[in-house]
């Protein structure tokens, strides 16, 4: 039992994780007693606080984002006093309000009818507005005021929902999206049948009972998708509401195009609830409505919410990323956001719109913002895995069960859970492992990991995915903060030319495995006034450049380096990568000097490919020329004037793309997935290639299109400059053979075509 226990924990705090003493105490002490904190962003302590009675407790981070969570009550709910009884549990709404179909007929009742249940309606607003608070299995528990309406009053296929910790990790995120005035929402990248269609249709319902003056919109993969949400979710769930949340609604209870609420549910209280509605039947004005599927949907209009469900499924001509450019206009008024949109899906094979909705996604990492403090997309992405959200295998207290427990455990459906979802998920990949194109859409389904969630193969892949999708597991396995650093390279005291320094930054563009010791830090040789590289004998860099600082559009290839070492007798790493740096900076002047300083850092040279000139002029105008390896293919009496000049290797020359992709194949034989033959290495072991980013592109990696595959370039040229002993020409022939395989990509095992 504890192993299991220690595994959720482990699961649990790679998503969601209480960040102890971040708020000063004194601070926090002193505001909590004035109740001053304020809903939304608190950009002195960079954190979004999501309460709304004026306190502060637990400070959680989800997917890079902190949140700041109410402080616990006196007063906690609690279904029962002994701990293993302690779980959520609905409560019917009482026999005598279930008669009550309107505030008017609320209205009618006798005083001492309305003395006896105002306490009990006034509550229900509270746990609406401001979230609840439950004890569960002797743990304080909160849930935001959306949660608590889904749970408690949203009607779903199966009667009402269960309680699940993966979802009130969902919604506590969701909830500091809608307060975070720089986020225009949030992209969920989900499972199969997680709930997030109800969840969504829930969402719909509290929204556009509560708003003035608003418009809601639903979007899916299709209109008829789109329709049948609302018509079998949306509107069931509006129906059922209790009177007291329910808004008079215009035209029939079942309506297939548009709920239209005319007047709100007057929010009753002790001081109110013997008034009469004496306003006219004017009121909300606000509307739910669903549109087909198409780039230009809710174009022109003004959405309060945007529920866009199955995102990841639209299928060409349809594009979630036309859409989403259109539909995000409809969310704001100038730079003021005024409404937000809640999107989520599985995703479908990249060529059928996975790869759009994957872009969008990696748009929304809120670790990568622009200067006005926003993501690429403008929303926040959130990935929730299999193992946290698996149906069947969650227990009666919402935890997940993750490996088969030592007792059996009573399900959050009466069933008793004698497996784990692990144990399950890993049997499933086993039985298909023969059936590659299943097994991606198992991977795509049920994803344990993000690249799993967008897993694909392409039968024509120049390379072993078979090997390259065991390190990309393995990496997924891995706390990858233990191993790599994300950072950024600067001069120190901010004076160029003399020592560079490394500076951990999680919003740093620089992701690194290794440092050399402080003796072989900034290694440079001056020679008549010339700087060499003083480690070239412990490794190089490749790396695949741009001239051009913006482009139409703000499009635009990125830059990318790669560091990579050699076998040497230092106290280094032999043949391994240790840098990744895929980015591109506001400017090429400042790519050109970032990747000057690494090399300064690290001391080694660079081979750059010589199309793009400017960064070679960049460490020649500097005084970095020796920095800048020649084409090691030619001899120096080869070259022309400009290689003499700038060093660097041509991109168009045949034999130098077959040289490179080569280069990049022998690397993925050698050092990458896991060596069964023990050919290369021990039998058995796991390769050390920890750059998954990289992993990815060689997956994809099209030599006829080279150009969309910046990590492929510079990684497969970092390869070539540490080798470039293979590279030099003989009078007879080429010692590398640039006839590289290919592989059938099909089953359990990447077979050579031969």
């Amino acid at each position: 039992m504890k192993q299991n226990k220690d595994l959720q924990k482990d699961a649990q705090s790679s998503i969601y994780k209480v960040l102890e003493g971040y708020i000063p105490k004194g601070v926090l002490a002193n505001k909590n007693r004035a109740k001053t904190w304020e809903y939304g962003y608190n950009d002195k302590y960079d954190f979004v606080c999501i309460s709304k009675n004026g306190t502060l407790g637990d400070i959680v981070e989800i997917s890079g984002l902190k949140v700041g969570l109410p402080v616990l009550p006196k007063d906690c709910f609690s279904r029962s006093k002994n701990i293993s009884e302690q779980y959520w549990e609905r409560q019917e709404l009482p026999k005598e309000l279930s008669r009550i179909y309107s505030i008017f007929q609320w209205n009618e009742m006798p005083t001492p009818f309305k003395s006896r249940w105002v306490d009990y309606i006034e509550s229900e607003f509270d746990n609406r507005e401001e979230g609840h608070w439950f004890m569960n299995n002797g743990k304080p528990t909160y849930i935001t005021g959306s949660h608590y309406m889904y749970l408690q009053w949203s009607a779903i296929d199966v009667g009402y929902p269960d309680y699940r910790e993966a979802n009130r990790i969902f919604y506590i995120f969701w909830e500091a999206c809608k307060a975070d005035k720089r986020a225009f929402g949030m992209i969920y990248l989900k499972i199969r049948r997680s709930g997030f269609s109800f969840m969504g249709s829930s969402e719909c319902v509290n929204a556009g009972t509560l708003a003035k003056d608003s418009r809601v919109g639903i979007l899916s993969k299709t209109g008829a998708d789109s329709k049948k949400m609302f018509t079998d979710k949306v509107v069931p769930i509006s129906n059922r509401l209790p009177f007291f949340f329910k808004p008079i609604q215009d035209g029939m209870d079942k309506p297939k195009t548009e709920l239209a609420f005319r007047i709100p549910a007057s929010k009753i209280t002790k001081k109110n609830m013997y008034d009469s509605v004496n306003e006219e039947l004017t009121g909300l004005d606000t509307t739910i409505d669903w549109k087909n599927t198409d780039d230009n949907s809710y174009d022109g209009e003004k959405l309060m919410l945007l529920v866009h469900d199955e995102s990841g499924k639209w299928i060409k001509p349809n594009n979630i990323l036309n859409n989403w450019r259109v539909t995000k206009t409809c969310l704001r008024l100038g730079s003021k956001i005024i409404g937000k949109c809640l999107m989520g899906s599985t995703s479908n094979a990249l060529d059928k719109g996975g790869s759009n909705f994957k872009k969008l996604y990696e748009d929304s990492d809120v670790n990568k913002r622009n200067a006005n403090g926003q993501t690429k997309s403008g929303m926040y992405s959130l990935f929730i895995p299999m193992e946290m959200n698996m149906e069947g295998f969650i227990d009666v207290y919402g935890q997940p069960v993750l490996i088969a427990p030592k007792e059996k455990r009573k399900g959050v459906d009466g069933e008793w859970i004698t497996n784990g979802a692990i144990d399950y998920w890993q049997a499933e990949v086993d039985s298909l492992k023969s059936d590659a194109d299943a097994l991606n859409e198992f991977y795509r389904q049920f994803p344990r990991t993000e690249s799993h969630a967008f897993r694909d193969e392409s039968k024509s892949s120049l390379f072993n995915l078979t090997k390259i999708y065991q390190q990309i597991d393995y990496n997924d396995s891995l706390i990858l903060e233990h191993h790599l650093t994300r950072g950024n390279f600067y001069w120190q005291n901010g004076i160029k030319d003399t020592k560079v320094a490394f500076s951990p930054d999680k919003r740093g563009r620089f992701l690194i495995s290794w440092t050399p010791s402080k003796g072989l830090q900034n290694n440079v040789i001056d020679r008549r006034g010339i700087k060499f590289p003083g480690n070239d004998h412990m490794g190089a860099f490749g790396c695949d450049s741009y001239d051009i600082s913006g482009t139409v559009g703000g499009g635009g290839s990125n830059g990318a380096l790669h560091g990579m070492t050699k076998f040497s007798m230092e106290e280094a790493p032999a043949n391994e990568f240790f840098l990744e740096y895929v980015a591109r900076p506001q400017t090429a002047e400042i790519f050109f000097e970032e990747v000057l300083m690494a090399c300064v850092f690290y001391g080694m040279p660079i081979l750059v490919e010589n199309n793009k000139p400017r960064l070679l002029y960049h460490f020649k105008n500097r005084g970095y020329r020796g920095f800048s390896m020649n084409r090691p293919d030619k001899h120096m009496s080869k070259l022309s004037k400009t290689e003499k000049e700038l060093g660097g290797i041509p991109n168009s020359s045949e034999d130098v793309k077959q040289s490179h992709a080569a280069a990049i194949e022998s690397y993925i034989e050698k050092n990458v997935g896991i060596d069964f033959d023990g050919q290369f290495r021990e039998s058995g072991d796991m390769g050390n290639m920890l750059f998954t980013r990289t992993l990815e592109d060689w997956a994809k990696f099209d030599i006829s299109n080279r150009t969309k595959f910046d990590a492929s370039i510079s990684s497969g040229l970092a390869v070539m400059a540490t080798q470039r002993h293979m590279y030099q020409v003989e009078k007879k022939q080429s010692k590398i053979n640039l006839n590289f395989a290919r592989y059938t990509n099909k089953g359990n095992l990447s077979e050579l075509i031969r």
